[in-house]
C-alpha cells in the first residue's frame, strides 16, 4: 500500500512539474510572441509528417522484434504481431502511468499467447538498462562530435550542476547510500528466501539482465538496438527538415537534440513540458530564435505523442478480434484432422 502512494506521488510530483513548465512556457508569451509562435508551428510542411510517422512506427516495430529475441531465451516464442501490439499498448499505458505500460505490454502478452508474465520482467529490466546504456554512449557521442557547438553551453550547465553537488551533499551521500543499502538488502533477501516468490522475481531479473550477454542472437538484438535509435534520429532530423528555420541543421545537430530530447522524455511524464524545453533550449546553440525553437520542441514532442496515440488505439482495437479469429481458426483445424 506504501509502495503504491509512493508511486502515485512521485507521479504526481513529476506531472505537475511538466504542467508547469507549460504554463510557464506559455505565459511568459508575450501577444506578439504568441502570435509568431503559432505562426511558425503553422509553417510546418505537413508532408513531411508521413515520413515521420514510418519512421515512428518502425522504431516501435524494431523494438517488438528486438523484445523477442530476450523473450526467446526466456523459453518464449510469442508471435510478432501479438509481440508489436503489446509493446504500442505498453507506449500509450505509459503516457497515462509511467512504467505503467512495461506492466501493461506483459499482462497482455501473456494473455494472448498463454505464457507466464512473471517470466517476462527480467527482459524488461534487461531492456531499459541496455538502452539507458545505449544512451550513454550516444551522449557521448554527440558530445564528442559536436564539441566545437555545445562545449560551452554544457560547461555552464556543468558549472551549475557543481554548485548544486556542493550545496546537496549531503543528501546525495544519502541518496547514494540508500541505493547500496537497498543492493546489499535485495541480495540477502534472494540468498534467504530463493524459493519464495521474491526470491524468485530476483532470479528473473538478474537472468533477464544476463540474458542480453549468452543470448544466441545477441548481433541481431544489437543489431535491431541500431535500428531503433536511428529510427528515433530519423524522425528529429526529418522534423527539421519540415521547418523553413530549421531545415538547415544537419543529422548531428539532430543528434545532439535526441539526447536531450530522451533526457526529458525521462524527467517527466510523456516528456510533458520537458522535452520542449530541453529542445528549444540546446536549438539556441544552434542560433535557432527562441519562438522558432520553441515551435519544434512542441511539434515534435505533439507528432511523438500523437503516433504513440493513435498506434495504441489501433493495437487495443485489434489485438482481441485478431486473436479470437487465430484461436478460430485453430480450433476448426484441429476438428478438421480428427
Amino acid at each position: 500500500m506504501k509502495r503504491t502512494l509512493l508511486t502515485i506521488l512521485q507521479y504526481l510530483i513529476f506531472l505537475g512539474l511538466g504542467i508547469w513548465i507549460v504554463y510557464h512556457m506559455i505565459h511568459e508569451l508575450k501577444p506578439q510572441e504568441e502570435t509568431d509562435l503559432l505562426k511558425a508551428i503553422k509553417s510546418i510542411n505537413a508532408w513531411y509528417l508521413i515520413p515521420i510517422a514510418i519512421v515512428g512506427f518502425l522504431s516501435h516495430f524494431f523494438r517488438a522484434v528486438r523484445w523477442r529475441y530476450l523473450l526467446e531465451t526466456a523459453g518464449m516464442k510469442p508471435s510478432l504481431t501479438n509481440t508489436t501490439l503489446a509493446v504500442l499498448i505498453g507506449y500509450i499505458t505509459n503516457l497515462a502511468l509511467p512504467r505503467a505500460g512495461e506492466v501493461a505490454k506483459c499482462t497482455v502478452l501473456a494473455k494472448y499467447e498463454k505464457m507466464p508474465a512473471h517470466k517476462m520482467i527480467g527482459t524488461i529490466v534487461a531492456e531499459r538498462a541496455f538502452d539507458i546504456f545505449c544512451l550513454i554512449v550516444i551522449a557521448v557521442a554527440a558530445f564528442l562530435l559536436q564539441i566545437t557547438t555545445i562545449s560551452g553551453y554544457v560547461s555552464g550547465e556543468m558549472h551549475l550542476l557543481g554548485e548544486s553537488i556542493r550545496r546537496h551533499q549531503t543528501i546525495l551521500l544519502i541518496v547514494l547510500g540508500f541505493l547500496v543499502a537497498l543492493v546489499v538488502a535485495t541480495i540477502m533477501v534472494y540468498r534467504r528466501h530463493r524459493e519464495t516468490k521474491a526470491g524468485r522475481i530476483i532470479k528473473e531479473l538478474a537472468h533477464g539482465v544476463l540474458s542480453i550477454f549468452h543470448m544466441k542472437k545477441r548481433w541481431k538484438f544489437i543489431g535491431y538496438t541500431i535500428l531503433i535509435w536511428l529510427m528515433y534520429l530519423s524522425q528529429i532530423y526529418i522534423g527539421l527538415l519540415s521547418l523553413p528555420d530549421t531545415h538547415h541543421l544537419g543529422p548531428l545537430a539532430a543528434l545532439v537534440i535526441l539526447v536531450y530530447g530522451s533526457v526529458g522524455m525521462i524527467i517527466t511524464p510523456g516528456g510533458i513540458g520537458m522535452y520542449t524545453l530541453m529542445v528549444a533550449q540546446i536549438l539556441a546553440v544552434y542560433n535557432i530564435a527562441d519562438i522558432p525553437a520553441e515551435a519544434f520542441g512542441w511539434i515534435a514532442w505533439a507528432v511523438q505523442t500523437s503516433i504513440i496515440i493513435v498506434l495504441g488505439i489501433i493495437s487495443f482495437i485489434l489485438i482481441h478480434p485478431l486473436n479470437s479469429k487465430t484461436s478460430g481458426n485453430n480450433a476448426q483445424v484441429a476438428v478438421d484432422t480428427k
